[in-house]
């Protein structure tokens, strides 16, 4: 072959992939367009209803303002109104690997974008924006990175102290300057420079992680493959199983540059390093010209970079459950009579074919005949249900204990009448002496209410500020303290104690 013919085929193969494919459509512009409003930058995963009905709500709207769009493509005349169908569109895109159809953790249908759509979105988001493709930032980072992939190539130890030196020499002498109150200030110019090349290698995040992604899912959907249709031995499939999960990222130039990204990406000192330095930028006079929309893809780099890795590292535990599922499920010996029967059926329908011709028909019973199978007992001897239940005893009358009037009268209502008969004879200045002077049986803590209630309207006991000690005894003799306020007993106040009949008919009652 000569050159032009490889250069022929290389460039016919590339042409071919998903993301040049759906670049090259007639109606790449409202797929393209549909992608961008449906998958928004912080929406990855869409569930397959909504999905079918915003479809066939942009594509409507499109079609209905001229745009060529694929249900008008479908149609087999071009005056034929042809009304777009979400769900026939998202399998048309499913079958040209521009959407992936999954399930989501709790089972539901869910719609993501592939590597090659989030390439093509990529791609016409770079084509989009006014930039120079040749900028000072740009080859500033191109001569940064050769000169620090150069010093870790070096293998001469001198070479690179020498180098390492003239680091130190040049940050010195840069620290001297900005200690001398030297400081180069940045116009907006060459910041929104920087700020736009740093946007275009983030807009290229996501479609690399989904990359990573499908390489994974397709190398344990081969290993499944094997487990199913027993093209080799199940312990060489295992064996081949755990070396490839070994050294998964080291199988593919997708899983290797992975691997070098999470390394880096698992120090979170220098995430919180980036973190602060894109605060720093988009603090520069230069950011106000931002919109709302570029500022908050900005701030959320570090997410899109947390987020791409978390979801590589899912499609590994998810497929991995997978595989162990299938492994523990696998059962040898049903697959081999499954494979037997279907065998033989196939053995059969061969054998018909070489005596009949396509107009016969052969009777097939869907299900076997019902089974004649006489008439079987419901209902067996039980012994419980034939015994006979046990007497019903009498019940004890001497249970409970007898009960007198003092004994319910103690565990009662507070004796209004004895307390009010105590404060008016009483020859203590206080009522806490007072109460403290009644015999036991009569210091109860319910005692305590009927003493608040006889004491209400003494102004020096509904504001006092001091409580006092108020010794009572349970009627089980059990000693307890409260503290209340308490009030001066005086010959008027003894007078103009409260004697009420309700207080009285409340004693009659108890």
């Amino acid at each position: 072959m000569t050159d032009v013919d490889l250069e022929f085929a290389r460039v016919r193969a590339v042409l071919d992939r998903p993301t040049l494919r759906l670049m090259s459509r007639p109606t790449s512009a409202v797929v393209l367009a549909v992608f961008r409003t449906v998958f928004d930058r912080d929406v990855q995963y869409v569930p397959a209803d909504r999905m079918h009905l915003q479809v066939e709500e942009h594509v409507a709207r499109l079609q209905a303002a001229g745009a060529r769009t694929p249900a008008s493509e479908q149609a087999e005349q071009p005056e034929q109104d042809a009304r777009p169908n979400g769900r026939a569109l998202c399998r048309e895109w499913v079958a040209a690997q521009w959407l992936v159809r999954s399930n989501s953790p709790d089972g539901d249908e869910q719609y993501s974008l592939t590597s090659h759509a989030l390439e093509a979105l990529s791609l016409v988001d770079a084509l989009s924006s006014d930039r120079a493709l040749i900028s000072e930032s740009r080859l500033a980072m191109i001569v940064d990175a050769v000169h620090r992939w150069a010093a870790r190539a070096e293998p001469d130890p001198d070479v690179q102290i020498r180098r390492i030196d003239a680091q130190i020499a040049e940050l010195q002498a840069e620290r001297a300057r900005l200690e001398q109150g030297d400081v180069d200030t940045v116009d907006d110019a060459r910041m929104r420079d920087g700020y736009t090349n740093i946007s275009d290698l983030i807009r290229q995040l996501p479609s690399d992680f989904k990359r990573v992604e499908e390489a994974v899912a397709t190398m344990h959907r081969s290993i499944v493959e094997d487990f199913r249709q027993e093209v080799r031995p199940i312990g060489e499939i295992l064996d081949d199983y755990l070396a490839r999960t070994d050294n998964l990222m080291q199988a593919t130039p997708e899983g290797r540059a992975f691997e070098g990204a999470f390394e880096l990406l698992r120090d979170d000192a220098l995430l919180l390093r980036l973190r602060d330095d894109i605060a720093t930028i988009l603090a520069h006079p230069f950011a106000d010209s931002l919109g709302a929309s570029e500022r908050r893809a900005f701030r959320n780099t570090v997410v899109i970079l947390r987020q791409g890795i978390e979801d590589v590292l899912a499609q590994r535990r998810q497929l991995t459950a997978t595989l162990r599922d299938q492994i523990v499920a696998h059962d040898v010996a049903r697959d081999r009579e499954l494979d037997a029967v279907i065998r033989s059926i196939e053995r059969g329908l061969a054998t018909w074919m070489e005596h009949g011709s396509a107009r016969d028909r052969l009777p097939l019973g869907l299900l076997p005949a019902t089974a004649e199978v006489g008439t079987l007992r419901e209902r067996f001897y039980d012994p419980d249900a034939e015994s006979v239940p046990p007497a019903i005893e009498e019940p004890d009358d001497d249970v409970f204990e007898e009960l007198d009037v003092e004994t319910l009268r103690r565990h009662g209502g507070p004796l209004l009448t004895e307390l009010r008969a105590a404060l008016r004879s009483a020859e203590a200045d206080s009522s806490v002496d007072a109460f403290h002077g009644l015999p036991p049986e009569q210091r109860r803590p319910v005692e305590l209410f009927g003493l608040a209630h006889l004491l209400t309207g003494h102004e020096d006991f509904e504001s006092a500020t001091h409580l006092a000690e108020h010794r009572t005894v349970r009627p089980d003799g059990s000693p307890v303290t409260f503290h209340m306020p308490t009030a001066a007993l005086t010959d008027e106040r003894r007078d103009r104690t409260p004697d009420t009949t309700n207080d009285e008919h409340a004693q009659e009652a108890r």
